[in-house]
Parts: structure tokens; C-alpha cells; sequence
């Protein structure tokens, strides 16, 4: 049985509609209530139900502002009927209906989350108007308090995440400028597998690496940081090239959770003595370099992605010369799979480049900030992936960036 009523008399009639849900098995018990409520000046929307069962169908299909729950149903009774029905609807307000012999019931109806108790018999339309408004409000203000206490944590744990991904870059007498970015995929969302890091060895050579887990999520995070955080370790142990891949992968194998589970990278060190960049793909996209005629997409030997067919080893070097000035630009795809603003296909290398040769002038942090602003706008929310970009410039500043 299903009724909506709203009041006719003064300022309540503009009040909100209040959608309530009645599970009680007594007709008379449920006329009564029907009644009380008419009598409150509430607007309502109200439900009845005689069983637990027939009132799980509703609260699946159906938002529900309030339940008035009687404690004795055909199929629940007692604390396990409230239990039942707070597991179905956590963050509904319901009230408890006990009978008059029931001197505890309804203290503990609330102590197992009910957020109020009416005693039958004894309702009258001004405390059921007062019970229905403040159960519904305290249940609101602990729904948002609950969904603060999880944002505080999710931002928490992003940033503990983000110090993992995004990391200081160990830099001693280079004079490259190393600018680095990390944004997840959407807004308060948890940190993705995107990771990168700079480190420069004892031999004076800068090493650099972008990389991207499989997945979303935290156990994409946390491996993301493993290898990161291994990388870091191996470089300044001496490690390089396909050894150093080599032993990552072996680290990824060990410590992923399911073994679908992959991830890209693109390794390079750079030697401004040498005037050359030597790179390692392996599953990963080429790198932009940026020099006074503009910016290019590098050529180089692919290498298969870590963890796809572990001990193949197969990551071939590139060796690639390099202008006294320039930039180099590591990203993740997520700045180049959102769509591209006009067509609704994806931006690509080829679209990202021809939105850097657009872009005015800037400094390195500037352009990076522009060049993420930019493919934000073009995308216009309709892709979420997560992105890491590393830039490093060296010698003078290119004339077009």
C-alpha cells in the first residue's frame, strides 16, 4: 500500500517531502500511523510493507527519507529486525515502534542504530511531526559525517601515496631543471599505478623514469611505489639498462597481486658530456624533445612490458643525440588518451603535439601546468586515466616550448 499526501495548512505544505517506509504487519497499527501522519502537517510519501522481505524490495528500487520499524514482523523481531534493516539501509533514518510493556526495547533498539523509538499508544501527531524531522536530520548530519571522515582518509592516504609516486628527485651538481607532475584520473580519487623519478648517480649521469601499473586503485598505487621505490635503489647500486629492467620485473612478479597485472615504463639517462640520451622502452611510448625548432616524438627500439612474459629480457637501448638546449618530456598516457575536443577521438602524440606547438612561451613548470590545463579543457571530463609527466631541460632555454 502506497500513499502521498501533502499538507494544506500554512508553511508546512512548503516544507520538504518526506518519503517514509512503514513495515508493519498489523493493519490496524499501520492505519493508525497512516493517520498520526496526516494529522503532523508533513508532507509525505508513505510505503507500508508487512515483512522484512517484502520491505528489502522496496529499499533496493526506492530512496527512502525514513523507516518505522515495529519490532515484532513474521520474519524479524527484536535488535536482529533493527540489524536487518540498518544493514539495508545504513544511512537511512529509522524509528522504532515498540509496544507498551517494552520499557527497554527501545533504548536498545537505538543502541543498535536506530536513531529514535515511539512507543504505541501513546504517539501523538506533534512528537511523531518532531520524531520523523530530527531522525531524519541527525541520520543526514551522520551520513556527512561520515563522507567526511572517508574524504580526510582518501586525502590522507593520497598524499602518503603521491610521496611514494612523485618523490624528490636526488639531483647533487647537474644543472638540468627537472619538473615533474601527478593528477589522478578524477577528483578525489584515489591514486592510480602512474609513477616517476629522477636520480643522479655517482658517475654524473642523470637517470629518469615514467612508468604506469595495469589498473587503478590502491594495489595498483602500492606496486607502483614498489617499483619506484626499487628502481631508485637499483640505479644507485650501479644497475642499468637491461639488468636494471631485468630485476624490476622480478620485483613486479614477487610482489603483484594477481598475474594479469603489468606495467610500462621508459627508462633514459642522460649525459650532457656525451650530448646523447640513451633510452629503454619497455611497453612504453617514445619521449617528446623540445629544441628551438620545436618538439618531436624521439625514435626508438620498443622493449615488451614488465611482467608480460617474464625473462624474455627483451629491452633494446636507443642511443639518441641531443642539441646543447633542450627539453625532454616523459608522460603516462593519460595525457594523451582523453578525447581531443572536437571530433571525440583521442588526442594522441599527433594531437598533443600540434597543442605544444600552440601553447605561448612559458618556463618549464608553466608549460607542463599549460600543457595539462589544456588537454583537461579538450577532454572535457570524459576520460579518467591517471597522468605522470617528467620534464628536463638543460642549456638554454628553447625559444619555443
Amino acid at each position: 500500500m502506497t500513499a502521498a499526501v501533502a499538507a494544506s495548512a500554512g508553511t508546512a505544505s512548503e516544507g520538504p517531502l518526506y518519503r517514509i517506509l512503514l513495515i508493519e504487519d498489523d493493519p490496524g497499527d499501520a492505519l493508525l500511523v497512516e493517520e498520526l501522519l496526516h494529522d503532523t502537517g508533513l508532507r509525505f510519501e508513505l510505503t507500508t510493507r508487512a515483512t522484512l522481505t517484502d520491505a528489502r524490495s522496496v529499499l533496493a528500487a526506492s530512496a527512502i527519507d525514513c523507516i518505522l520499524l515495529d519490532l515484532h514482523l513474521p520474519d524479524a523481531a527484536g535488535i536482529a529486525a533493527v540489524t536487518a534493516v540498518r544493514a539495508l539501509a545504513p544511512h537511512t533514518a529509522v524509528i522504532v515502534l515498540t509496544g507498551l510493556s517494552e520499557a527497554r526495547a527501545g533504548t536498545d533498539a537505538m543502541a543498535a542504530g536506530a536513531q529514535d523509538y515511539l512507543v504505541k499508544g501513546k504517539v501523538e501527531a506533534e512528537l511523531l511531526h518532531r520524531t520523523v524531522r530530527y531522525a531524519v536530520y541527525r541520520s543526514e548530519t551522520e551520513r556527512a559525517s561520515i563522507e567526511a571522515q572517508a574524504t580526510r582518509l582518501r586525502a590522507e592516504e593520497n598524499a602518503r601515496l603521491e610521496r611514494g609516486l612523485l618523490p624528490p628527485p636526488i639531483i647533487d651538481t647537474s644543472a638540468v631543471t627537472v619538473t615533474t607532475r601527478y593528477l589522478p584520473g578524477t577528483a578525489m580519487a584515489l591514486l592510480g599505478g602512474d609513477f616517476l623519478d629522477v636520480v643522479e648517480g655517482d658517475d654524473g649521469l642523470l637517470h629518469a623514469l615514467v612508468g604506469d601499473v595495469s589498473g587503478h586503485g590502491p594495489d595498483a598505487a602500492a606496486l607502483g611505489v614498489c617499483l619506484r621505490i626499487a628502481w631508485r635503489s637499483l640505479v644507485l647500486g650501479g644497475h642499468r639498462g637491461e639488468d636494471l629492467l631485468h630485476l624490476m620485473e622480478r620485483i613486479l612478479v614477487a610482489e603483484r597481486v594477481s598475474q594479469s597485472q603489468f606495467a610500462t615504463c621508459t627508462l633514459l639517462t642522460l649525459d650532457q658530456n656525451a650530448a646523447t640520451a640513451t633510452l629503454h622502452l619497455a611497453g612504453h611510448h617514445e619521449p617528446l624533445l623540445t629544441t628551438a625548432e620545436g618538439t618531436r616524438e624521439l625514435t626508438a627500439a620498443h622493449g615488451i612490458a614488465l611482467g608480460i612474459l617474464p625473462g624474455l629480457r627483451s629491452w633494446p637501448p636507443t642511443v639518441v643525440p641531443l642539441p646543447p638546449g633542450g627539453a625532454l618530456t616523459l608522460y603516462t598516457d593519460g595525457l594523451t588518451e582523453g578525447h581531443n575536443g572536437t571530433t571525440g577521438e583521442r588526442l594522441g602524440v599527433q594531437g598533443l603535439l600540434a597543442l605544444i606547438d600552440r601553447l605561448p612561451q612559458a618556463d618549464p613548470a608553466a608549460h607542463v601546468d599549460l600543457l595539462i590545463k589544456e588537454t583537461h579543457t579538450l577532454n572535457a571530463g570524459r576520460h579518467t586515466d591517471d597522468l605522470a609527466v617528467l620534464r628536463l631541460d638543460w642549456g638554454t632555454r628553447p625559444d619555443r616550448c
